[in-house]
């Protein structure tokens, strides 16, 4: 057994903690097996209790951008610990990294730090119902916003119908002030304002989706759902914690050239640490507490560990002129060269790409939206996951899930990479 150890410690922790992890895409129930328990991480790679080594393409799900344990990452966050983990209190270090992020990002003025990503979406919808004075939302098929219940909604019966609950504990009446479309489909959009007229304050989305797969906007989506939330007095609320310094250090705003209302923040900006943030113009964050009347708080946010560390990985990305070009060319030849091989075994797929993200979808020439992911052959990409995850490759374990490119995968990371596609036989069996 290759996995003798995290076997183990699995049966241990089921007992302990609710399927055994403490987030539900680590228990490996999409790709099948036991998962892989880590002990420690460096670079491009991670270290697994039985002692093998695997290149990284997760990087904690995003934030590692340059590589585990950078050098320089791990030496601020050390000095930063000496002089205290947690204060209840402000900071300088918290304006620091306000003022750099203002600077460097189009079209906010100001920033609030949480510790997570599902609190920043969470706090940004409640400052868009408290700015507008509307309570429906419109969010898209497929995206991820984090676990409030707000955003755990699947479609109801029709295209202007409220969706409904896809988790027990999502009230009916939670489900009824969200809205669902299909990604990419902007006359959707546009009747689901005509049936809700004034009562909309808000369309929240990824730019680019990563929680379906990697999928990209496309026929000016994004410039039309502007153009929609101008017309009918919404807001615009880009979610960018997985795009927000990934893509350009400007994120996607930069990148496709719109201005959304409010941005939400992650993973890159705390540099490995817990941390989220949200940002907005001055106008619309002088509603938040304690200077307006729209609540939000956190005891940890401003973590100065966190804060250290994010500020630490931001200042790098920005000192480095090349850094995203070298960032996106090593993910333009993973695809492809992927690509080449795939198409070379006879095997029918479609890599999404953009920036540093990407995904591998079998079985389809298209990928758009969250019904076209679906579509694509899972039980395929599984046995594709197993057999990299044998050869010391490490995907994430899903294939509703976008791949995360580190600065650290060099050439010899990628040849590695390469060798384990070529080696693929989805008519072989995976050792458990």
């Amino acid at each position: 057994m290759l996995y003798q150890r995290s076997s183990a410690l699995f049966e241990e922790a089921y007992k302990y903690i609710p399927g055994g992890v403490n987030s539900p895409v680590r228990a490996f129930k999409s790709v099948g097996g036991v998962p892989i328990f880590m002990k420690s991480a460096k670079g491009a790679y991670l270290t697994d209790a039985d002692d093998r080594t695997y290149v990284d393409y997760i990087n904690s799900w995003g934030p590692a951008i340059l590589g585990h344990t950078h050098p320089e990452v791990l030496e601020a966050v050390k000095l930063q610990a000496e002089k205290g983990f947690s204060f209840g209190a402000p900071t300088e270090l918290e304006t620091e990294i306000a003022k750099f992020i203002i600077e460097n990002v189009p079209n906010i003025d100001q920033i609030r730090m949480v510790s997570s990503g599902t609190e920043a979406c969470m706090s940004a919808i409640r400052l868009a119902r408290g700015y507008t004075g509307r309570e429906k939302i419109i969010k898209f098929e497929g995206c991820y916003h984090g676990h409030s219940d707000s955003f755990l909604i699947k479609a109801g019966s029709g295209a202007a119908t409220f969706g409904n609950p896809n988790s027990p504990g999502v009230t009916s009446g939670t489900a009824k002030d969200t809205l669902l479309a299909k990604y990419n489909d902007i006359e959707q959009v546009e009747d689901l304002f005509r049936h809700n007229q004034g009562e909309i304050a808000a369309i929240i989305v990824e730019p680019v989706a990563g929680n379906m797969g990697c999928v990209l906007p496309e026929n000016n989506f994004l410039q039309n759902l502007r153009k929609v939330c101008d017309e009918n007095g919404a807001l615009l609320i880009f979610d960018e914690v997985m795009t927000g310094f990934r893509l350009a250090f400007g994120g996607a705003q930069e990148l496709y050239n719109v201005k959304a209302d409010i941005v939400t923040y992650g993973k890159v900006i705390g540099g490995g640490m817990p941390v989220g943030a949200f940002a907005a113009r001055n106008e619309i964050m002088n509603k938040l507490s304690p200077r307006g009347d729209v609540y939000q708080a956190g005891t940890l946010s401003g973590n100065p560990l966190a804060m250290r560390a994010g500020l630490t990985t931001l200042q790098l990305i920005k000192n480095n002129p090349n850094f995203y070009e070298k960032l996106n060319k090593t993910t333009e030849t993973l695809d492809f060269e992927i690509g080449k091989i795939l198409n070379a075994k006879g095997i029918a797929h479609k890599i999404n790409r953009k920036g540093s993200m990407m995904s591998v979808f079998f079985h389809t020439n298209r990928v758009s939206n969250f019904e076209e992911a679906a579509d694509s052959n899972h039980s395929l990409f599984n046995n594709f996951f197993h057999q990299l995850l044998a050869q010391g490759i490490y995907l994430p374990p899903s294939g509703y899930e976008t791949w995360f490119i580190s600065d650290a995968i060099n050439d010899v990371e990628i040849d590695k990479t390469l060798e384990a596609v070529r080696n693929f036989d989805y008519s072989d069996k995976v050792e458990d």
